[in-house]
Formats: structure tokens, sequence, C-alpha cells
């Protein structure tokens, strides 16, 4: 059975505190912008490693492609 949004905003909301969490998506092919605190300090590949190690097997099992924007809580204040 495929994902649903539902399923990952579960699994990332489970696995790594959010502040704001959406996902959008097609049973396949997903969207999320995430903002969390844990972003702090870390560039975009150190943020989507984060992101990949919450999902851990279901990237290669359940998930076939993910696009992410993520955001500390500042950086999702500030934008327009």
């Amino acid at each position: 059975m495929l994902p649903t949004p539902e399923d990952i905003r579960s699994y990332l909301a489970a696995g790594l505190p959010c502040e704001h969490l959406e996902v959008s998506g097609d049973g396949s092919h997903f969207e999320a912008v995430i903002v969390s605190a844990a972003f702090a300090g870390k560039r975009p590949i150190a943020r989507h490693q984060l992101v990949y190690s919450v999902l851990g097997d279901r990237m290669k099992q359940e998930i076939h492609a993910l696009s992410m924007r993520t955001l500390t809580p500042e950086e999702f204040k500030a934008q327009p």
C-alpha cells in the first residue's frame, strides 16, 4: 500500500520536533515543508540528511521521492 501525505507527516513528527510541518503528494512523490529548531546551524545537506535519518528504510521501501524545504523557526517566520 502506498503511503499517504498523512503517513509521511506522522513519520516525521514522531522522529523530529517540528514547529510546522506540511506534506503533500500522490503516494509516490511527496513535497514537505519542515520547520524545526533541530536545523539551526546546519547546512541544507545536513538538514536533509537529518530528515532522511528520521525516515530510515522508508525512503528506500515506501517513499520514492521527497522534495523538501527545511527551515528553522526563524527562517520560517522571516518568509514573505
